[in-house]
């Protein structure tokens, strides 16, 4: 089969082979909104040379814009009733015709007044689940993290964090920005400056003040230029780990080995047991959904 996460701006693909094991694996910078009956014609350009008949996908290709949207799915959501959701888009008369092309529902959390969703990472916790049956709290740090609990083997609660946005936004396009090196530049990681940030984090005022102490710092010589990322980094990852506590440890971490770790350093300022896991836990949670 070939399992597919395509997101808002990128697209991952692996081939598996009938035991769940990656044979191939593809990526693209393509998104999957706005495509509209130019999707499937893509999807069929970007697994070219693969002649698997058997495709699930997951992520925003399922959302609203997306190429076929799949309804959120209600916590609790089990493996089994993601799986019984799946939903099937026609390929007759299409560039993928011959084969057979389902997406993966997203998750709704949150409450009825104020709603919380995800495309996509529910699969990657439907891999967790299959290795980590016990996993009680999952992390997926990213554009906009998510929180995720689990109960008894379902997704009991989703919450978000727009932390990987916020930083992009202050990094890029704020007065903040005039402090630190353009982006066009090489950024190197101060693990010393990003736990300062942390633990600045934990700390009286807020995190709309505490933002502004990153301009102050360098107006004053206590921040390098080239330190104020890292700076802006850590406090807002510790400001949304911070918002999290109690946290019911270990936490799993699932995401890239960059982001993973600073949010591993993060956890472990503030004593918390985590896992990291790598993101193609989502190739396996669609070889179990589609099983």
């Amino acid at each position: 089969m070939i399992a597919v996460d395509w997101g808002s701006s990128s697209l991952r693909a692996w081939r598996l082979n009938a035991a769940g094991a990656i044979v191939d694996t593809r990526r693209a910078d393509l998104g999957a909104l706005g495509h509209g009956a130019a999707t499937s014609a893509l999807l069929a350009d970007a697994l070219q040379g693969w002649d698997d008949t058997e495709l699930l996908l997951c992520g925003m290709v399922g959302a609203r814009g997306g190429w076929s949207e799949a309804p959120y799915l209600p916590c609790p959501a089990t493996p089994a009733a993601l799986a019984q959701a799946l939903q099937e888009v026609p390929t007759q008369g299409t560039a993928l015709q011959g084969r057979r092309a389902r997406i993966v529902p997203g998750v709704r959390g949150g409450s009825q007044a104020l709603p919380d969703v995800m495309r996509g990472e529910e699969t990657q916790i439907v891999g967790l689940l299959s290795q980590c049956p016990d996993a009680a709290q999952v992390c997926l740090p990213g554009t906009h993290s998510k929180w995720v609990s689990l109960q008894a083997g379902a997704i009991a609660g989703v919450h978000t964090a727009m932390t990987g946005e916020s930083y992009a936004l202050y990094r890029q396009h704020s007065m903040l920005a005039r402090s630190m090196p353009p982006t066009s530049e090489p950024e190197v990681f101060d693990a010393e400056v990003f736990a300062a940030g942390v633990r600045r984090s934990g700390e009286p005022g807020g995190l709309l003040h505490h933002l502004f102490g990153v301009r102050t710092l360098g107006l004053f010589d206590r921040l390098a230029p080239a330190q104020a990322p890292a700076y802006l980094s850590g406090l807002l990852i510790g400001h949304e780990v911070r918002a999290q506590l109690p946290l019911r440890a270990p936490v799993h971490l699932i995401g890239g080995p960059t982001l993973g770790a600073r949010y591993r350093q993060a956890f472990d300022l503030l004593g918390i047991d985590s896992h990291l896991h790598g993101e193609d836990l989502a190739a396996c949670g669609l070889f179990h959904l589609t099983r």
